[in-house]
């Protein structure tokens, strides 16, 4: 028997595991089998491949059921999930559903999920502005959280490493609270979107209005081809994954590349129970996985382990790695695991009309929008909320048909459609505060199939948001209303934290074990061969959509560790 488990520990070692393979577990694997690692990849998830698993891709409307809807029986059954915008008939089947892994809500808080190879790589919105020091800078600056133990500079060549390789199409627009990076052509601004661009350069100093920063492949074609990607086709169908790569994800860039290494295992249906900790090494020595189809309990060794199972699930797993050593969960010697989580405040819109430019139209698709960069208490503090929110914004011309007729009537009408008037609108992108009483933490009764404790989600909105989204929609409604559009609307529509699906922290980096518990490696304080680079690690938030930093934290994280090694 010795013998045996001797043997079945040599098969079940590795250099490297990487938990998670979705947009920063995608970078870690890369970097980690580039230089050489053997890694392997846990997946709780099916395995998906690309292309050929997006049944959907190139499906026309009248293919599905339903027209592209969820059936009511089926929203019923998943309030949660049903509540998130990319949860269609056309891309359901990358979500987890409301009865799969349940949780624990405290307060209401609707947690989106994608358990398959990639993860939510291949349901993101695909926006990728880096941050600036007046980000890595806010919590000293502001006085809230910790200080972050690393600012721009530390960052800036990992951005533009990703970059290079993500593909980003974009505009050197020159604003030192939203750097620049490696760009491809841009999307182009439509007619109204460029006059409001340029009203607002005049009118209000310090806002801008430019095309976001999205990935998608726009040049540079014999590059990507080298990864088997290629040119966006504007499908604007995102969502189903895409045959063409145009777009990044784990499935069709990073994932590939690190297994043409010959280094790379991926081991699908793999649900992380708890990270292994040997109290004589003083170190981790490996991760105790359950078979999500057969329940069977496996353990998988290595020197190095890299956490990317997304923000909550990172936080669950470090909370159920108990042991002698760390009863409280693993790394956690100051009882901060957990604590300080944060989010994305998506509440408010604001949208209207311009009856103006009716000379120019809008044709075809475009996978993204422009971008009202953050304004707010940049160079100081000028309102009663700390910090700030971004926005998007889009302006297009929609296609209008008279129904109100019958018979030769109604045929002409549907026959001959008119372009209406311009259609304008805004969604809010705030930054809320990391709270210690914003916190998930482990059930201490119930547990779901495969024995682990439920999450406990205790995360909310606080009098600061509130502040935040009045301002948004005083501030936009006026600068609509200044540029002359019409038939304002706002909106707070109330929702539940999580479906901005931008959690962050619980395991936050910083300077001081006491207040931390990751330094500006990504390395847990206690535990150093233990690296955390999704969501989980972040100290706060900004108003920049997350992933690119997180795949830049991630990169940069690896090469730490392979210099380490190295030593």
């Amino acid at each position: 028997m010795a013998n045996l488990n001797t043997k079945h520990r040599q098969n079940n070692t590795y250099d490297a595991i990487v938990i998670g393979s979705g947009m920063s577990g995608g970078w870690a694997a890369k970097e980690l089998t580039e230089k050489g690692l053997k890694t392997l990849i846990l997946e709780r998830g099916r395995e998906v491949k690309h292309i050929k698993d997006y049944p959907t891709t190139n499906k026309y409307p009248w293919e599905f059921e339903h027209r592209g809807q969820i059936p009511a029986e089926v929203q019923k059954e998943n309030p949660i999930v049903s509540r998130c915008y990319a949860f269609r008939e056309d891309a359901q089947h990358f979500f987890v559903k409301d009865q799969e892994h349940p949780y624990v809500q405290e307060q209401p808080f609707d947690w989106i999920r994608g358990y398959q190879t990639g993860g939510k790589s291949l349901l993101w919105a695909r926006h990728v502005q880096r941050w600036s020091d007046f980000d890595f800078e806010g919590p000293a600056r502001d006085g809230f959280a910790v200080d972050w133990p690393i600012r721009y500079k530390d960052l800036a060549p990992w951005y533009s490493y990703v970059e290079k390789f993500v593909g980003v199409s974009g505009n050197k627009d020159g604003l030192p609270h939203l750097p620049d990076g490696e760009f491809l052509p841009p999307m182009e601004l439509s007619a109204v979107e460029h006059y409001f661009k340029s009203f607002v350069s005049k009118k209000y100093k310090g806002r801008d209005v430019i095309i976001a920063r999205c990935a998608h492949i726009t040049g540079n074609e014999e590059y990507y081809a080298k990864q088997g990607r290629t040119l966006c086709q504007h499908r604007v169908l995102c969502q189903r994954g895409c045959p063409f790569g145009g777009y990044f994800s784990s499935n069709s860039a990073t994932l590939p590349w690190a297994m043409n290494t010959g280094n790379l295992t991926l081991q699908h249906h793999a649900v992380v129970h708890s990270i292994i900790y040997d109290e004589k090494k003083e170190k981790a020595v490996g991760v105790k996985v359950i078979d999500a189809q057969s329940k069977e309990e496996t353990e998988f060794y290595a020197d190095l382990i890299f956490l990317n199972a997304s923000a909550l699930n990172t936080n669950l797993i470090l909370l159920n790695s108990i042991s002698n050593r760390f009863p409280e969960g693993l790394g956690n010697d100051n009882g901060l695991l957990g604590k300080y989580i944060a989010f994305h405040n998506y509440r408010a819109g604001v949208s209207g009309q311009y009856e103006g430019l009716l000379e120019y139209t809008t044709e075809g698709r475009r996978p993204t929008s422009a971008y009202i960069p953050r304004f707010r208490n940049l160079m100081k503090q000028e309102t009663d909320f700390l910090r700030g929110y971004a926005a998007g914004f889009s302006g297009s011309r929609g296609i209008e048909r008279d129904l109100s007729d019958v018979g030769e009537n109604l045929e002409k009408g549907i026959l001959n459609p008119k372009y209406g008037v311009w259609g304008v609108g805004s969604h809010m992108m705030g930054e809320t505060i990391p709270k210690e009483e914003s916190q998930v933490g482990l059930d201490p009764k119930q547990t779901d199939e495969w024995g682990i404790p439920l999450l406990k989600v205790n995360v909310g909105y606080d009098d600061n948001d509130e502040k935040m989204v009045k301002d948004y929609i005083e501030q936009v409604s006026e600068m609509f209303e200044a540029a002359g559009f019409t038939n304002i609307r706002t909106r707070d529509d109330h929702r539940a934290p999580g479906l901005d699906i931008h959690e962050m922290g619980g395991v936050r980096m910083g300077k001081d074990p006491k207040t931390s518990l990751l330094n500006k490696w990504n390395q847990l304080h206690a535990v150093p061969n233990v690296y955390v680079t999704d969501g989980a690690c972040m100290t706060s938030t900004g108003t920049q959509n997350p992933s690119i930093t997180y795949m830049a934290l991630a990169a940069r994280a690896v090469d730490h560790a392979i210099r380490e090694r190295g030593k």
